[in-house]
């Protein structure tokens, strides 16, 4: 007998939240073997925290999350996964979770490559760029990708098949993404040429060159777009100004060298690109919700 679509997913379901808890015991994020695999866990709600998150799927096999993206909300849970198909500025917050019910969440990291090396094999027609289409999308979770999250978790109690086996699932998984509801968005990014594309470049530049000054016409020329169309389409993909990315990146940068290498506020700012340690204090403050130095102490009190 054919089980219903919801008693098959769940059927499909409890060993992959079984195994990611066993592999999470203890942990809140374990980076795996395979490459470009993380698993998370949390045993109670968060608030909102910002973060980077990378081109990735983000498949939820208990429990729920939201991701805050400028003024979109995403609610997923175990029917649906998130797609982020550019490095996205969001605000991440767990909401369903508890000891006896964790959240178990799993991350793998989208190879854009493949998949339009993929999308050309499968003949699948480019996609274009869709009016407000924005960088972070959900799609409905279906029992193909389930078992092919399923084997690749399995790999992890043969690590000597790693290296051979996971590079093979990992293609399957970007099939099945390709064939899914939310496929045209993918094939849209992965597209050379397309505007997604070109501001997914804007963002690699971006990324290596915060430090700098930043003009918007030398960017929007490096990736072959006028200022106006550049900025319409950064703001479309990413919520944000190719400036307002700028600070994001900056910030959290600087938040890093301070815990990390203990530099002082005025130092960190310098060297991320501010010229005033106030303009520095202010934006720091309004963006992890207190000023550098009390927020770096807190968190040092929580690592302890």
């Amino acid at each position: 007998m054919t089980l219903p679509d919801s008693d098959l997913l769940e059927t499909l379901r409890q060993p992959l939240a079984a195994a990611a808890a066993r592999w999470t015991a203890g942990e809140s994020r374990v980076v795996t073997p395979i490459p470009g695999l993380m698993l998370a866990r949390c045993e109670a709600p968060t608030r909102p925290a910002p973060c980077m998150v990378e081109p990735s799927i983000a498949l939820i096999v208990q429990g729920a999350k939201q991701a805050l993206l400028g003024e979109h909300a995403y609610h997923y849970d175990i029917t649906r996964f998130l797609i982020t198909s550019l490095d996205l500025p969001v605000m991440m917050q767990v909401v369903h979770a508890s000891r006896d019910r964790p959240y178990l969440g799993l991350v793998l990291k989208l190879d854009l490559r493949m998949v339009a090396e993929l999308a050309m094999q499968g003949g699948m027609a480019p996609a274009s760029d869709a009016p407000g289409a924005c960088g972070m999308v959900m799609g409905d979770t279906t029992p193909h990708l389930l078992q092919a999250f399923a084997r690749l978790l399995e790999l992890l109690d043969d690590p000597d098949s790693i290296p051979v086996l996971a590079p093979l699932i990992q293609r399957e998984i970007c099939y099945r993404l390709l064939m899914s509801d939310q496929g045209a968005r993918l094939r849209q990014i992965a597209s050379v040429g397309s505007q997604s594309h070109r501001v997914a470049r804007a963002i690699d530049w971006l990324k290596s060159h915060f430090a700098l000054p930043l003009r918007i016409e030398t960017l929007a020329a490096h990736v072959q777009m006028s200022p106006s169309t550049f900025h319409h389409h950064f703001r479309l993909l990413t919520a944000m100004s190719p400036l307002q990315y700028q600070k994001w990146l900056r910030l959290n940068e600087a938040r890093r060298m301070m815990l990390a290498d203990h530099l002082d506020a005025s130092t960190a700012a310098f060297q991320v690109g501010y010229e005033s340690p106030s303009q520095f204090s202010r934006e720091y403050s309004r963006l992890f919700g207190a000023p550098p130095r009390r927020d770096i102490d807190n968190l040092r009190r929580l690592s302890a």
